[in-house]
């Protein structure tokens, strides 16, 4: 059986290498990459991808997977070699649905998508996407159809990225967080308005950007183990437990865009970075899902970055880089700017009450899309008309409205946008279930000292890796599942003192 289980972790090897060489292209593509080089990039992933896929689904992995199913039933649940053959079974038996030459199609044609999206978008130029993103349409049902059975054609490309979600279970899900922030953020749009203006005067990149890297080092991510750069839209990749690397992008005259955008995309390397070394090289060595990883971008982001003890220590530090702007300016001024309310037209820039709308219209517009209900010509109106019903405002161009996220562009139409709000939602609860463990922690935050929230955090959350699912992992560290309760009284109590509202 030791033999068998060695040939199985050998094969994974492979195949997570395959995968870490193509996000290895991807991420020059985003970053390096000159223009010369599209073509050529598009076919190179989509051979990987490829071959990765045949390993993937290769017959003898789930006869391998078969004679070691017995060795895993005599073991404890949560044994990482029992967690190990039942996430590579779940994997493998999504691969077999797959034909190869599908998946190297639908990769060159992501890789050409993502080319045509970045040099469009900065011209405004839908036109030229949208070809490229009705084909993306037609693929996304095809990706689909692999997987019979299914009640919503979205059901199947959810799972890919948060096992167990369906639309079933977003919808409702969805209404009431829906209907529970709408009043919110009525209430707020009533009360006196927040002058932000502060954070929209001249701030030169290279001083945002040393910043921006002095607070990623104090939050714990580690620059041994990775690297920052620029890319039209900010992005975690993991090429290994020791190569996780972020980028980010930097606006002169919006202080907030880099900086929270940076802490962000920390959140995420973080769970990468603390994965236990020994799952390293398989499937187990990466995030849950889609929702659990975006629960720590968000409460690093926003239940950290955003707090006022977080700012008690790190403001003397930006005043310092920014003495012209920011040198007399009050802590409490910077820090109600930074938690101002008002709707927007930019999804990743937008305040903790209304992000989660810019989700929600994603979400269902991808399931008008993929249901036939809505065409791909008739996005950019719907989507101006959807803005301005749920946040009062209409993009004035497409570069801020339909092709403002990179996703649809890059990967495929249904699933890409749920977990943001999941991950909203389940941060409030870990966050909440590691002050119950550690009191001590938001003392620590006001003195710059993070050490025993990422401590924690790692222990119960980032070193298991895969091997739990999402509904598991949310059990084993709250005692219950995901509620939208401790997500909601978190936002009243924050945006009620902050606006004078009850």
């Amino acid at each position: 059986m030791e033999e068998k289980l060695s040939e199985l972790k050998r094969r994974l090897a492979e195949i997570n290498d395959l995968n870490a060489a193509s996000l290895v292209l991807s991420w020059d593509q985003s970053t390096n990459m000159p223009p010369g080089g599209e073509l050529a990039r598009a076919r190179q992933l989509s051979t990987l991808r490829r071959l990765a896929h045949q390993r993937s689904s290769d017959p003898q992995l789930g006869q391998l997977l078969d004679a070691l199913q017995p060795y895993a039933n005599g073991l404890p649940d949560d044994a990482d070699d029992a967690c190990l053959i039942q996430v590579a079974r779940r994997d493998y038996e999504r691969a077999i649905c797959i034909p190869a030459d599908f998946v190297a199609r639908l990769s060159q044609h992501r890789a050409e998508s993502y080319s045509a999206w970045a040099a469009a978008r900065p011209e405004n130029d839908f036109a030229t996407v949208q070809p490229f993103l009705e084909k993306t349409l037609h693929l996304s049902r095809q990706l689909a159809n692999f997987s019979p059975g299914y009640q919503h054609v979205a059901d199947p490309l959810i799972d890919r990225s948060d096992e167990g979600m369906t639309v079933a279970v977003l919808r409702p899900l969805f209404a009431e967080l829906h209907q529970q922030l709408v009043p919110l953020a009525q209430a707020i749009a009533g009360a006196a308005p927040i002058d932000d203006a502060l954070l929209h005067q001249h701030y030169p990149a290279d001083a945002q950007w040393g910043f921006g890297l002095e607070v990623a080092r104090r939050l714990g991510y580690d620059f041994q183990r990775g690297r920052e750069d620029q890319s039209p839209h900010p992005y975690t990749t993991r090429f290994s437990i020791g190569d996780v690397r972020i980028t980010t992008r930097i606006d002169e005259h919006d202080l907030g865009e880099a900086l929270f955008g940076t802490i962000h995309e920390v959140g995420h390397a973080l769970y990468e970075q603390g994965i236990a070394p020994r799952l390293e090289a398989t499937p187990l060595a990466q995030g849950t899902s889609s929702g659990v990883h975006e629960s720590q971008s968000r409460l690093w982001e926003n239940i950290v970055g955003r707090s006022w003890g977080f700012w008690q220590f790190f403001y003397p530090h930006l005043q310092a880089a920014f003495p012209r702007q920011l040198g007399a300016v009050s802590l409490d001024a910077f820090y109600r700017a930074i938690n101002k309310v008002q709707p927007g037209l930019i999804r990743t820039s937008a305040d903790e009450v209304t992000y989660n709308l810019h989700v929600i219209i994603r979400f269902e517009m991808e399931l008008e899309l993929l249901e036939g209900h809505l065409a791909v010509r008739d996005l950019p109106e719907a989507w101006r008309a959807r803005y301005q019903a749920d946040l009062g405002i209409t993009p004035p161009d497409d570069r801020s409205g339909v092709m403002q996220d990179v996703h649809w562009f890059s990967g495929v139409i249904g699933g890409a946008f749920q977990g943001y709000s999941l991950g909203n939602i389940l941060s409030v609860q870990f966050y909440e279930a590691a002050v119950r463990a550690q009191p001590q922690i938001p003392a620590e935050v006001e003195r710059g000292d993070f050490g025993t929230l990422l401590g924690w955090l790692q222990e119960n959350i980032y070193r298991h890796g895969r091997k739990f699912t999402a509904a598991q992992l949310v059990e084993r560290v709250v005692g219950g599942p995901m509620r939208i309760e401790p997500y909601m009284r978190y936002l009243r109590a924050k945006f009620g003192e902050l606006y004078a509202i009850q």
